[in-house]
Parts: structure tokens; sequence; C-alpha cells
């Protein structure tokens, strides 16, 4: 009688009415009024301009409209995949992308590890404020401050590079040295800016954890392997699925303002050849299949990330 009691009891626990969805709105209409400015830019600037995608399939003329202009089909995406940029465009992106996956994504995660241990509350917020400042720094300052130090004629580490060698190198016009700059720079400017993430999810450690591993006589480098990187793996997997999602998103304002006519061949990736394309040249229709190529490859590899976090036993992002 007892057990059957128990068992009813846990069935009325489990079991959870449902509130029609407008009385709940109702009920927490604060919460939804909060989201709703949210909801608005993205509507605005995120969804209503994806109509503008159905002239990748047009001739697109701005005197004909979008009703008005011809239907072409795939013929810009079959002129885009032949063309000799494709591969040049693909290869200069990956290569950049690929090197901010595997130099700067784990930066953010290094610094917040290592600023976790540090003890003196003062020098860690002094740090932390000093790594995440250049954050809001302006790439245009940032590419000055690159050109003032790398200039040939005059840049700072070229005097100091020909007062021990007798020669200066050509860091801004090389094209062997543009992907490191584009990665340094990267590294400097947002470093700090992605560590508030991990030290964020390093706030929610239990603290109990660290006290019973020194109890059983772990060290800092062994608590910090056991306890605090294990805490926050959920948070990389999530920040790395986002990661790849934007695999062929490199950044337009950055590469365009340390690109020129010399280091061309390395720096033009996917971004600045559509402003190029579609502003400068006026090819509207062929400028937007290439961006909408470049938005499909970036879902498909957050699905597929997503995808395979989950089977290695992650949450996943959705």
């Amino acid at each position: 009688m007892e057990q059957t009691k128990v068992k009813r009891r846990k069935k009325e626990k489990e079991y959870i009415p449902r509130v029609p969805f407008g009385k709940y709105v109702r009920r927490h209409w604060i919460l939804y009024l909060m989201i709703l400015p949210g909801c608005i830019y993205f509507l605005i600037f995120k969804y209503i301009p994806m109509g503008g995608l159905m002239i990748a399939f047009q001739d697109y003329s701005p005197f004909a409209g979008f009703l008005q202009s011809p239907f072409v089909g795939w013929k810009h995406f079959r002129n885009f995949f032949i063309g000799s940029d494709f591969f040049m465009l693909l290869r200069n992106t990956l290569a950049i992308s690929f090197l901010n996956l595997l130099f700067y994504f784990p930066m953010p995660v290094i610094m917040a590890l290592l600023l976790n241990e540090v003890m003196h509350l003062k020098y860690k917020n002094l740090v932390q404020t000093m790594v995440y400042v250049p954050h809001f720094i302006s790439f245009v300052v940032v590419a000055s401050i690159t050109y003032t130090l790398l200039n040939e004629g005059t840049g700072i580490i070229n005097l100091i590079v020909q007062a021990f060698t007798g020669h200066t190198v050509p860091f801004l016009s090389g094209k062997q040295y543009f992907r490191g700059i584009i990665l340094i720079q990267n590294i400097w400017k947002e470093t700090g800016w992605g560590m508030i993430v991990f030290l964020a999810a390093l706030a929610g450690v239990d603290m109990e954890l660290y006290e019973a591993a020194r109890v059983d006589g772990a060290g800092r480098w062994q608590q910090m392997w056991h306890i605090t990187l294990p805490a926050i793996k959920g948070t990389i997997i999530i920040m790395l699925i986002l990661r790849v999602g934007s695999l062929l998103n490199t950044g337009y304002e950055q590469i365009y303002l340390m690109a020129n006519s010399l280091n061309r061949s390395v720096a033009e990736v996917f971004d600045t050849y559509v402003y190029r394309i579609g502003v400068t040249n006026g090819q509207y229709s062929f400028s937007t299949a290439v961006g909408m190529f470049k938005g499909i490859v970036g879902c498909i590899m957050v699905m597929g990330t997503n995808w395979l976090a989950k089977k290695c036993g992650e949450s996943g992002i959705y």
C-alpha cells in the first residue's frame, strides 16, 4: 500500500501541466519585452535581407528591379566554380582560418586557465583589463600601428633589424609574411575578449572539488588538468562549433586594410572578393552568388560540427 502511494506521488511530481502559450506570454510579458529589441534587430538586419538572395539567380539590374530582371538559374554559381578565382579564394580563406583555429582559438582558453590560477585579486584584475582592452581598438588603428612598426623605410622593427643585419625585411609587401601578421593581430586584439567567456565558465566551478583534490595530494597542475579544464569543456566545444561555422568568414575590414597590390595573391579572400566584385565592379548577382555559397558552407559546417559533438557525448548548441 505504501509503495503504491509513493509511486503515485512520483507520477504526480513528474507530471507538469502544459500552460497555453498565450497565457504563458501574458504571465511573463516582461521577459518577452526584454528580448523584443534583439528580435527586431535580427528581423531587420538578418532575415529580411535574405529576400535579396534571389538576385543570385538573376542577371540583376537596379533599373529593372527584382521582378523584371531576367532569371538565369545557376549561371553565376557555375561561372564562379569553374573560374580561376575560386581555388585561389578557397586556398587563401582556408589558410587564414585554419591558422586562426590552430593558434588563435586555444589562446583565450590558455589565458583563462592561467589567469584563474592567479591568487592576487588586484593583479588578476589589472592583467585581465590590459589583455581585453585591445578588443575595443578599431582595425583601422590596428593597421596603422602595424604599418608604423613594420614599414620598411621607417618602421621601428625594421630599423632594429637593419641595425643588426644591415638590411630590411618587406613585412608589409612580402607574401610570406601576410598570414602571420593577420594571425598576430587577431591574437593580440581578440584573446582577452574571448577569455571572458571561459572565465565566466570557470566562476561556476565548485570550490569543494579543489579542496578535495588538495586533501588527496593533487598539485596545482593536476587540479587544473583534472578539474578546471573538464569544467569548461562544454564551453570550449560550443565556441569551437561557432568558430568552425565561420571558417570561411575571415573578416573583411582587417584583410582589406592589410592587403596591397604586392600581396594580393595571398590576401584575397571571399569577403574582400565580394566587396570588390559587387560594390566596385557592380556585378551584384555574381557577388551575391559568392556570398550565398559562403553562407551555405558555414551553415553546413555548424550543423556537421554540432552533430559530431553530440556523437562524442557533448551537448552541442542545439
